[in-house]
C-alpha cells in the first residue's frame, strides 16, 4: 500500500553544483549520496525533519535536459523570513505574494528550475 510520496527527481546539469545550492543555500540534509555508475550518483536531499526528499539525477545519464522535471512546491513557516535568509545566502528569490489560499515566493535554482515556498493559512 501507498503511504507517502518518497521523492521527486530534477534533472540537473552539475550534480555538485546542484547538492551546494541546496545543502548550503536552501539548508537540505543529504540523506543519500551512492554511485550509480559511470555517469550518475544517487544524490538524494530533504528538508530537516521532512519525509519527502528530492533526487538530483544527472541529465545526461538519463537522456534528459537540465531543468527538464518536477516543479516543487515546498512549506515555509514564515516565507518573509525564508526570503531573507535566501538572499542573505546569495539566492534570488521573488518577493513575498499573498493570495486568499496563501503567501509564497519563488527561488531560482541551477539549471532553470524554480522554486516555491509557501505558508497556508492556518484553518
Amino acid at each position: 500500500m501507498i503511504t507517502s510520496i518518497a521523492s521527486a527527481i530534477l534533472y540537473v546539469s552539475d550534480q555538485q553544483a546542484a547538492l551546494e545550492f541546496y545543502r548550503d543555500v536552501l539548508g537540505f540534509d543529504v540523506v543519500r549520496d551512492a554511485e550509480m555508475g559511470e555517469e550518475s550518483r544517487w544524490l538524494e536531499l530533504r528538508p530537516s525533519g521532512a519525509q519527502t526528499s528530492i533526487v538530483l539525477a544527472a541529465a545526461a545519464a538519463f537522456g534528459k535536459q537540465p531543468g527538464e522535471g518536477a516543479y516543487l512546491t515546498f512549506a515555509a513557516d514564515d516565507v518573509a523570513a525564508t526570503v531573507e535568509q535566501l538572499r542573505a545566502r546569495g539566492a534570488s528569490t521573488s518577493d513575498v505574494t499573498r493570495e486568499p489560499w496563501g503567501t509564497y515566493a519563488t527561488v531560482e535554482a541551477p539549471d532553470g528550475h524554480m522554486l516555491q515556498f509557501n505558508e497556508r493559512p492556518q484553518n
